[in-house]
């Protein structure tokens, strides 16, 4: 099936900064913004590569890691629909701390770093909203960093599942997992074993089901008593 043409400027409209721009510079914008297609596995940019603008997740997952000198990966953060990622790095001048790979196929936007530095100089309001979504990632790292230090691996994983059943369109005690369990384990700092023996436990005592990526929560209440 032939892959079809994004509506930039009606997608620029949803991204996060660019909500009160008006229409005109909407159409500035959309001049220095380019569609990418990515295949599921195909990376968007290696780590050390130079950043040049930020991206914008139409559709599809993009997750972001590191890879240690042993080889291992480590998953710092999933990339949604209507998400976008890169703009620090954008306006450090730096390279990319991490490397993107597709986890589905997946449609964006690469919003060319020119446009945004001129909409800072002449918006004030907008450089506020620019700062103010790095200050929202940055909480959130901060936040990580205190899960992965404070809270048990069980902890983790509960925590992980009530925020997937919060964030799901069905009844919140049903879901799919919309990345795979490998994923899961590196993004919340543990190895696939541990995932696997917490998932069987948690199972055992009656919390959860888990039929491959499907997840039951038989009582998000005492699940979540569970997890103090």
């Amino acid at each position: 099936m032939p892959i079809q043409p994004m509506d930039i400027p009606n997608l620029l409209r949803r991204v996060p900064l660019f909500g009160e721009l008006s229409g005109e510079d909407i159409e500035r914008v959309a001049r220095f913004t380019r569609e990418r297609h990515l295949q599921k596995g195909e990376v968007l940019f290696q780590r050390g590569d130079p950043a040049h603008g930020f991206y914008f997740v139409a559709a599809g997952q993009v997750k972001l890691a590191f890879s240690s000198a042993q080889g291992n990966e480590k998953v710092v953060e999933i990339i949604g629909p209507l998400q976008s990622f890169g703009e620090a790095v954008m306006l450090l001048n730096r390279p990319y701390p991490v490397f993107a790979e597709a986890l589905v196929d997946t449609q964006l936007l690469h919003i060319g770093q020119n446009v945004v530095s001129e909409l800072v100089d002449q918006d004030s309001s907008f450089a506020r909203k620019l700062l103010a979504g790095m200050a929202i990632r940055l909480h959130s790292m901060v936040r990580d960093v205190e899960t992965y230090s404070l809270r048990s691996s069980t902890q983790r994983v509960i925590g992980y599942l009530l925020q997937q059943s919060d964030e799901s369109d069905g009844s919140g005690r049903e879901f799919d997992l919309t990345v795979s369990k490998q994923v899961i384990a590196s993004r919340l700092n543990l190895t696939p074993e541990t995932l696997s023996r917490i998932f069987h436990d948690l199972s055992e005592a009656g919390l959860i089901s888990v039929r491959g990526k499907h997840i039951t929560l038989h009582d998000p209440a005492r699940l979540a008593r569970h997890q103090s």
